[in-house]
């Protein structure tokens, strides 16, 4: 499952927010995580592999699950970006 976000945050994803989403994605043991932007592949669950990416405002970000909860996942991680204010869905 995936869901592809517009980054909205003025300063990107810096390390507060990208540390919301790895201990969201940690939560989910039985699937996997990642965050796909600007063509390279990072696990959600490494705050270094978020923070990588480099994200500022404009940006596109797609969030991927796959496992045995992915849709809990994703709608948790979700909430992360909206609660925070950190993206919104781009559909």
């Amino acid at each position: 499952m995936q869901k592809t976000f517009r980054i909205i945050d003025e300063d990107g994803i810096h390390a507060r927010p990208a540390t919301a989403l790895v201990n969201t994605a940690t939560k989910f043991k039985g699937t996997e995580a990642y965050a796909e932007a600007k063509g390279k592949k990072v696990t959600l669950k490494s705050i270094l592999g978020v923070l990588s990416l480099g994200l500022e405002a404009g940006d596109t970000l797609t969030l991927i699950t796959e496992g045995s909860e992915e849709s809990d996942a994703l709608n948790a991680l979700q909430e992360i970006m909206i609660k925070e204010g950190l993206g919104e869905l781009n559909d």
